[in-house]
This record gives structure tokens, sequence and C-alpha cells, in this order.
């Protein structure tokens, strides 16, 4: 066993998911506020280590089947470079961390912490299999990523937050089952048993489903007269091209580039998304913070 071993079933890259995290802190225009802003910092660290316990449970979960894969079966558990037992220690010496700090910052981000652990556990270990709901369970993690970001630091939980958050978590789990899908093609189902229920065609329609509704939620959020008296101002409109782009150049990285297979590592390589990305973080700051 290596330490290279060790940081890469951590799954680091992954982290970055935690980001919605700040989501609330940024529309509750408390970013400039150092003691808030310093809260969620240290949810998200302790975000990240809980997704690593995770993380490490999925593979234990799925070690066989992970065993057959083309690419999973390079990870140092499914290759046998990391031991079981090193990592179902690790996976509870995160848990016990994560969540026993997560209480001690703040008791209502704990149980947040917590139902975001049960429910991971509980979709590594059968959920992930019933078809449709294993999507909408992933899209609510990363729900309760922006839930626990706003109650840290005791900001209000728009709903806009809550639907913006899951359209995009739900376009961003159905354009990865795609992905697996095409890659994994006749022998899908034996790595995965839920992709025996899909087909490209299928998800094709729900990811069109999904798309219109974030673009229409976003715009309409950005139009609400509710948005317009909180922040004094009608101009963040103007942000909804780069939501746009965003999603049409993740489409077309799915569809023409044959991406999409890992979220993130599209989101941290894609240099045309990147920009947008953040060109669209400056034009919020702009509009919300100037």
């Amino acid at each position: 066993m290596s330490l290279r071993a060790v940081v890469t079933s951590l799954r680091p890259t992954q982290w970055v998911k935690n980001l919605f995290l700040f989501a609330a802190l940024i529309f509750s225009q408390n970013l400039t506020v150092l003691s808030k802003s310093l809260r969620v910092c240290w949810a998200f660290v302790l975000f990240c280590l809980l997704a690593s316990s995770i993380y490490l449970i999925n593979d234990l979960f799925d070690l066989r089947e992970d065993q057959k894969h083309p690419i999973k079966s390079r990870r140092p558990l499914p290759s046998g470079e990391l031991s079981r037992s090193v990592a179902i220690f690790l996976a509870v010496l995160l848990m016990v961390v994560s969540l026993g700090f997560s209480f001690k910052l703040h008791p209502q981000f704990g149980m947040v912490a917590l139902a975001y652990f049960v429910l991971n556990f509980a979709y590594s270990a059968h959920l992930k299999h019933l078809v449709i709901l294993d999507v909408m369970l992933v899209a609510f993690g990363f729900v309760l990523r922006a839930v626990a970001g706003a109650v840290v630091i005791e900001a209000e939980i728009s709903s806009w937050l809550l639907i913006c958050t899951i359209l995009v978590a739900l376009f961003l789990a159905l354009s990865k089952r795609r992905r697996e899908l095409v890659v994994l093609a006749e022998d899908s189902s034996g790595h995965r048993r839920v992709l025996g229920e899909y087909s490209p065609n299928f998800l094709d329609q729900m990811i069109a489903v999904v798309t219109a509704s974030t673009l229409m939620s976003y715009t309409l959020y950005t139009l609400s007269p509710e948005v317009v008296r909180k922040f004094g101002t009608t101009n963040l409109k103007f942000t909804i091209p780069f939501v746009l782009y965003g999603i049409f150049r993740y489409l077309y990285l799915v569809h023409r580039q044959a991406k999409g297979g890992s979220p993130t590592q599209v989101l941290l390589t894609d240099r045309p998304l990147i920009l947008d990305i953040l060109l669209w973080l400056v034009a919020v700051w702009w509009i919300l913070y100037r």
C-alpha cells in the first residue's frame, strides 16, 4: 500500500462537487462577511472528508463489479493496491471525524451531514439499483450540500436554490448515466445492474426535459419579483447567457466529444466551460456586490 493509493481512493477531484455549499453564501450576499465565509470553508472541508468516506464505502460495496469494469478496475481497491481492511478503517475514521466536527461546527449542519451520509450509504448498499430513483438520489445529495451551506451560516434556504440545484444535478447525473451506457454497451448491466433498465433514447428524453426545466427555472429566478426586491436589481437576467452556454457546451461534450462519464473531470479540464463558469461568477459578483 502506498500513500498515492490512499489519496487516489479518497477521490480529491470529486471534492469540487462540494462547492455547492458556497451557493447560499454567495446569493445571501454574505461572501464578504469573513466569519461566515470561514464557517462555510470549514463546512466544505468536513464535507470533503465525509464524501471520501462515502467513496470508500461505495468502492467496498462495488468491489466485484469494479474488478470487471474497464476503467474502475484500475482503482486502488479493485486492483488490490489498497486492502479492504485499510479501506474500512479509513472509511470509519473519516466518517467519525467529519460527523463529529460537523455537529461541533453547527448542530443543524451536523444533522444535514448525517442525513447526507445515511442517504449515500443507503444508495451504495441498495438504492442505486432502482431505476430513475438512482439519479434522483444523486441529485438530492447535491441539494443537501446546498442546504448544508445555508444552515451553517443560518441563511434563508431559498426555494429557488433548491429547485435550480436539483435540476442541475439531475442534468449531470443523467448525462453521466448516458455516457456509462454508451461506453459499456452490451456489458453495461453486468457492471451496473440499473443500466440494463435504461437506453440512450430514454435518457435523451429525460435529459431534454431536465435541460429545458433548468433553463426555465434559472430564468424565472432571475426575473422573480421576490429576487428583484431582495437584491434591488433586475440585472441578474444578464447572467442567463452564461448558463445557456454552459448547458449547451456540456451537451456538446456528451454527445459529440464522448465525454460526461465524470462530470468533475469535464468541469476541471474543459477550458471553454471553465471560462464560462468564471465569467458567470464574475457577473454574479458584480451584480450582487458592486
